[in-house]
Formats: C-alpha cells, structure tokens, sequence
C-alpha cells in the first residue's frame, strides 16, 4: 500500500457510533467528577456546621443573646454585638441601596458609553469588586474615620466602610438586572408618550428588582460577616453597652467571635461557637426576607 492510500486512511472519520460512545464516556466522567466535587464540600460543610452546633449549643441561650460580654465565660453574652451588627447591616442597605442603583440606571440608561470618564467609571467598579477588605478598612480609616468626615470608630464609620465594600456588587448586579429588561417594554412605554424618566421608574426598575435584589442578598452576605475592615477602622472588640444611634461605638458580631476564640479558655470556644450559629440564623433571615421580596415582585412581572 503506498504511502499517500495510508494517510487517507489515517484521515478518514470514525464511525458516528464510536465517536459518540466516546463523548458520553467523556462527559460522565467529567459529570462524575462535578458530583465528586458537590458531595466534596458538601460533606466538609456538614461537618463544619456539626462541629459548630455541637459547640455552640452548650452556651447557646436566651440569656447568651442578653447579656453584655464579660471576662468571666460563664456570664458573658452577645447582646452588644447583635444590636451592633444589626445597626450595620441597616445603615449600610440605606447606603448601598440608592446609591447602587442609581448607579446603575445612570450607567445603563443614561451614560455616553464612548465618553472616557464613563468607560474610567466601568473599568473602577469590575476592578473594585476584586480588591481585598482590608484595603476598604485602610480606605475607611484615612477618609472616613480620619480624614475629610473624622467620624471616629463609631457605627456610621463601619457601615459607611462595609458599604464603599460591596457596593460593587450591587452596582454589578443592578446593571445586569436592568440589561435583562426586554427592550420593548421601553419601546411601548415611549411610544405610549411617556419620558424617559416616567419609562424608567414606571416600567424598568420594577421590572428589574428582583435582579437588584439578588445583588443585595449577595452583598449583605458579604458585609455580615467581614471583620478585617472593621478591625482596621478601630471598632471595639469588647463593648459592654448596645450602640443607640450611628454615633455610638460599636462592636460587631464577627469581632466578637474573633475575640473569643482568641482565648485560650475552651469556655470561650463554645461562646465563639454560639455567636456562630446566631450569626448565621441572622443571615438566613435577613436573607429570607430579601428573597421573599424578590420573589414577590417577581410573580408581578
């Protein structure tokens, strides 16, 4: 057989039948490999979550969650840190709300994308979404704290801080939610007479709520839980009184736990471990009603 008969053999194509025997093969491999990875972490979730709740449940309370923090493990409690977490997660959604979506509408709706300080704007906000925590914490001592506001360690200078952090996200989020509103609901609505305004509070941010609050979902996430910015800013890490307005000192649920488990007393641990479960309960609900808001708007669109 000559030399050019066996390269057009070589080149011939497979049979269909043995090429897609070869593809499933390959993609329940890979399939099996994905469902390794799931049951993977999965599993080291699961006994994450049963470590903590084994440990926390010896000093979780009703008494655990009113009482002040204490240097005696027996009597100390969690009540300053809730209250003030709660008062950060709230000063920080009447931060990031308005201010991300009203980004978002102006970048989508009204920016000249071939404008070089729209384009500088879009560059800063996907890099900024990637920067490290404690760099916000730095940002948040230097303008925030100190600097131009000189607002001190106090609960506005956290939630201010937590909010410059996931900001981002929400902007992120709400520009894709906008994206994702079919161009003819603009089209009626300005043909109908109305302005671009009336368009876009009227049509397009109900239409896109349910996006933007998925953004917020994720960014509270986020801010619940960072301890390194507030570490940085010069939050409390032991304060025996609940804050009462934004220009209280404060402490921090994350910050609490960091303390704890800083000791070396095991009574301590278990105390770390509790506040653990409180924070996460804190999480599911803040997280529940956001969804429940999603959803709700959802079913109207």
């Amino acid at each position: 057989m000559s030399a050019s008969t066996t390269e057009v053999a070589a080149s011939a194509p497979r049979p269909i039948g043995t090429t897609r025997g070869a593809d499933r093969a390959r993609g329940g491999i890979f399939e099996a490999l994905l469902l390794g990875c799931i049951l993977l972490s999965g599993a080291l979730l699961l006994t994450l979550l049963i470590d903590t709740f084994t440990d926390g449940s010896k000093a979780l309370s009703v008494d655990f969650l009113q009482r002040p923090p204490s240097f005696n493990a027996e009597i100390a409690g969690l009540w300053p840190a809730l209250t003030g977490t709660l008062w950060l997660m709230g000063l920080c959604i009447l931060f990031i709300v308005p201010v991300g979506v009203a980004t978002a509408v102006y970048l989508e709706e009204y920016a000249d994308k071939t404008k070089w300080w729209n384009k500088l704007i879009e560059v800063n906000i996907q890099n900024l979404a990637a920067v490290p925590s404690v760099v916000y914490g730095i940002l948040g001592l230097a303008f925030i704290v100190r600097g131009p506001l000189s607002l001190g360690p106090v609960v506005a200078a956290g939630a201010l801080t937590l909010g410059l952090l996931v900001l981002p996200v929400v902007v992120i989020a709400g520009r894709e939610a906008i994206r994702a509103v079919p161009p003819s609901i603009r089209e009626g609505a300005l043909a109908l007479g109305a302005t671009q305004w009336q368009t876009i509070w009227k049509q397009v941010l109900p239409a896109s709520i349910p996006g933007m609050a998925t953004g917020v979902i994720l960014a509270l996430s986020r801010a619940i839980g960072e301890t390194a910015p507030l570490i940085v800013i010069g939050a409390a890490s032991f304060v025996a009184f609940s804050p009462t307005g934004p220009g209280d000192a404060f402490t921090a649920v994350p910050l609490q736990i960091f303390e704890w488990i800083s000791r070396p007393q095991p009574a301590f641990r278990e105390l770390a471990a509790a506040g653990i479960i409180v924070l996460m309960v804190v999480l599911l609900l803040m997280n529940s009603v956001a969804i429940w808001l999603r959803n709700k708007y959802e079913s109207k669109w």
